[in-house]
């Protein structure tokens, strides 16, 4: 069974009805206490960064999410659910991520050429290969909407990254945590491929 974490923010409705389509077993998390019942954690998120932090915080998730992930159960973030990752964004002045990665989330500087948000199609391809992200779907085109990305570094759990104006982090892998910048439930048959890659990943253990 797969948990979607329900902490007031997120494409909740378009995750589930994703959850539902590829036909795996998915339950919406209204408290920590739950995340005991599920084998695994689906993180939609959407909005800004201390928004986010701010409603992890109030409603108790923080420390369960942190030592969820320390413990290597599997965990996947969508959009913001992989900035939060990070200790810091420059969306969000004096407001912590959740610190299980390092590094702070920038602004796309943006130009007449490049717009902010980047917000439409957009390749990933995968900088290693397992069985969360699959050879078969590298540099697939999938549905991103962000104004804020992940400075690309030489770190072992960048798994994919885009180009909008330079190149960054669109996709961490970091034992059974892993996360993408863009919307798999919104990039149509490929963003279900993945998204029933993680699924099929759970249920196999």
């Amino acid at each position: 069974m797969i948990g979607i974490l329900d902490y007031g923010m997120g494409n909740l409705g378009s995750v589930q009805n994703a959850c539902a389509a590829l036909g795996f077993s998915a339950r919406m998390l209204n408290a920590p206490s739950e995340m005991e019942e599920v084998s695994g954690v689906l993180m939609p998120g959407q909005g800004a960064f201390r928004d986010c932090m701010n409603h992890l915080q109030d409603q108790g998730w923080v420390e369960p999410l942190r030592e969820w992930i320390k413990a290597d159960k599997p965990f996947f973030g969508i959009c913001m659910g992989l900035q939060v990752l990070f200790e810091s964004s420059e969306e969000s002045p004096g407001s912590e991520g959740l610190g299980v990665l390092p590094g702070r989330v920038k602004k796309f500087p943006g130009s007449e050429e490049l717009k902010v948000p980047q917000m439409g199609w957009n390749r990933c391809a995968w900088t290693k290969e397992q069985r969360y992200f699959p050879s078969e779907l590298t540099e697939r085109h999938f549905y991103f909407v962000h104004s804020y990305y992940v400075p690309l570094v030489d770190e072992q759990w960048v798994a994919g990254t885009s180009t909008y104006g330079f190149e960054y982090v669109s996709a961490i892998s970091m034992g059974n945590c892993h996360a993408v910048q863009f919307h798999p439930e919104k990039s149509q048959a490929d963003g279900l491929k993945l998204l029933g890659h993680f699924a099929a990943s759970v249920k196999q253990g």
